[in-house]
């Protein structure tokens, strides 16, 4: 069972301002609850126990606050500050002390009701298999895939991912989601420190057979603008 977790909590939100100018988007409420919130309780139900929120120095007297004001049975919450903007992944790669077991990753500003011991059987029968993927993304389907990152697989592996496709190939999207083998950091080019899965890692991972993705069933809700927010208040079931 993977007992740790990141959460990603740098984003600007600027599709939700002027609400984002005096509250980071991940801890914006969703029914009388932060984001952030939710996502730890989601994270403990299926057994995770060390939590660590990556947000960066602007918002870090709301993260302090936030965390004294949070408290879920068997986890721990750990702030991770990013002192200058490095991108999705620059933190884990240059700052951040991982270890070495396999861990989860999620965005901040994403409610999610999925399955994470159903991603971690996932991955780990691929592991048996010998196909050896270092990242398996949890992948949901949308009636509107075009608005998002669209996967594109052959059979477990995802082989290209389309940005916001005219047309997409498939109703497959990336959940916001990984379980990651810390180890791929290592291999990360770290002459630059702005880094981002989506660009400096997951392409790559892709190409060498490497990226998996899992199919999940669930709650999931993109919080992302004024009008995706006010559906996940009416919709979320938490």
């Amino acid at each position: 069972m993977i007992k740790q977790a990141v959460i990603l909590a740098g984003g600007q939100g600027s599709r939700l301002r002027p609400v984002t100018l005096e509250i980071p988007k991940p801890l914006v409420p969703v029914q009388g609850v932060p984001i952030a919130t939710w996502l730890v309780r989601w994270f403990a139900r299926h057994g995770v126990e060390r939590i660590v929120v990556i947000y960066p120095t602007r918002w870090k007297a709301a993260f302090e606050a936030w965390k004294s004001a949070t408290s879920v049975d068997a986890v721990s919450i750990d702030l991770f500050e990013e002192t200058e903007a490095m991108g999705t992944m620059g933190a884990l790669v240059h700052s951040f002390t991982h270890g070495t077991d396999p861990m989860f990753v999620t965005n901040g500003d994403e409610l999610k009701g999925l399955d994470l011991t159903m991603l971690e059987a996932s991955h780990t029968r691929l592991l048996d298999e010998g196909h050896a993927p270092a990242v398996s993304i949890a992948l949901v389907r949308v009636p509107n895939p075009s608005e998002y990152g669209v996967a594109e697989m052959d059979d477990h592996r995802i082989v290209r991912f389309h940005e916001k496709p005219a047309i997409p190939p498939t109703t497959l999207i990336s959940s916001g989601l990984y379980l990651i083998d810390p180890s791929v950091f290592s291999e990360v080019d770290r002459s630059e420190k702005f880094l981002m899965f989506e660009k400096h890692l997951f392409p790559r991972l892709a190409s060498e057979g490497r990226l998996a993705g899992c199919v999940l069933d669930g709650q999931w809700f993109d919080c992302g603008t004024m009008e995706r927010w006010e559906h996940a208040i009416q919709e979320w079931r938490g």
